[in-house]
């Protein structure tokens, strides 16, 4: 997992990945966006940002309240979706 994490290009494609198998398991748009929020929680309080584009992310994730993080989650789901 650390290519996944140190270089965005690799970061998207594993996001896209995780997208397509939740669609395919059933899961609406709304629980995706969830879990993509979820995730980015996770990702704010435990991981360092490990390049640039993941440092901007968190700056305005952190700059955010909830429902503008809940938006940034859909944005990064729509940045990935095929």
């Amino acid at each position: 997992m650390s290519t996944v994490l140190t270089n965005f290009d690799s970061w998207k494609q594993f996001l896209a990945e995780r997208m397509e198998q939740g669609k395919k398991m059933g899961l609406s748009e709304d629980t995706i966006a969830n879990l993509a929020y979820e995730i980015g929680s996770f990702l704010d309080e435990r991981v360092d940002p490990k390049n640039d584009e993941q440092r901007i992310l968190k700056e305005i994730w952190d700059a955010g309240d909830e429902e503008e993080r809940k938006t940034l989650a859909r944005m990064m789901c729509k940045l990935v979706s095929p």
